[in-house]
């Protein structure tokens, strides 16, 4: 296992949902961070953490963030793709206002970010992506085709990355989860909050991938709260 000792990740979506519960993890693992965020709600900066502004949509946000945290750790061993949104788009939507906010901020935004990240994760030499995909880039299961379809892609650019970066050390991983206990699905009612996965648990899953060595690579993590017979 790597020693998380002056290991350098940055974590998207840091404020809220699965990516404070990773922040969290890895803070007291002993990782310094470095956490995107639209708003701190209650981060607070200091010794391992850093925080930084970061809006998914925004280009110069993705690189600006990336070069922010290079120049105060020196380094980058890893990123985790943790922001995401969730609007409903159908197939038979004509509006595709959020089928677009969706891939800018599901897809385009990782993309960005792992773009601007490689680089640096290459001369790691052990560096690490994780995103945070779902179990909806998997399969379909509702009429949300929006989601699934970005998330379908964030898997792709996993693969993509791993493809890109593996004689240097890079290994990526989708995470991908079923319902987790987030405000993301506190309108979600065919399961019940008690059922869902803790995104606490998903927090230590990524310290997990975090630390594994190159000979140990997690290509896609399936997690789910309920049992399906295809997964």
């Amino acid at each position: 296992m790597l020693d998380p000792n002056g290991r350098v990740v940055m974590v998207s979506g840091a404020a809220r949902g699965i990516g404070r519960h990773v922040v969290e993890r890895l803070v007291a693992a002993g990782f310094q961070v470095s956490a995107g965020v639209r708003s701190a709600r209650g981060l607070t900066e200091g010794g391992r953490l850093m925080l930084h502004p970061y809006e998914a949509e925004s280009l110069e946000a993705a690189r600006d963030w990336v070069a922010a945290t290079v120049s105060r750790f020196g380094r980058l061993d890893g990123l985790v793709n943790a922001a995401g949104i969730n609007p409903a788009f159908a197939v038979i939507d004509e509006d595709e206002t959020a089928l677009d906010r969706m891939w800018a901020v599901n897809v385009k935004g990782p993309l960005r970010l792992i773009r601007f990240a490689l680089p640096h994760l290459k001369a790691s030499g052990t560096g690490r992506v994780i995103n945070v995909a779902s179990l909806s880039g998997k399969r379909v299961r509702n009429a949300n085709v929006g989601y699934a379809m970005s998330k379908f892609a964030v898997v792709a650019l996993t693969h993509g990355v791993r493809h890109d970066g593996w004689d240097q050390g890079v290994r990526a991983t989708a995470l991908c989860p079923g319902f987790v206990a987030t405000d993301m699905t506190a309108a979600v009612t065919k399961v019940s909050r008690t059922q869902m996965t803790d995104p606490a648990d998903l927090a230590v899953l990524v310290e997990m991938l975090l630390r594994l060595p190159n000979n140990a690579s997690v290509a896609e993590l399936l997690v789910n709260c309920q049992h399906e017979d295809t997964l």
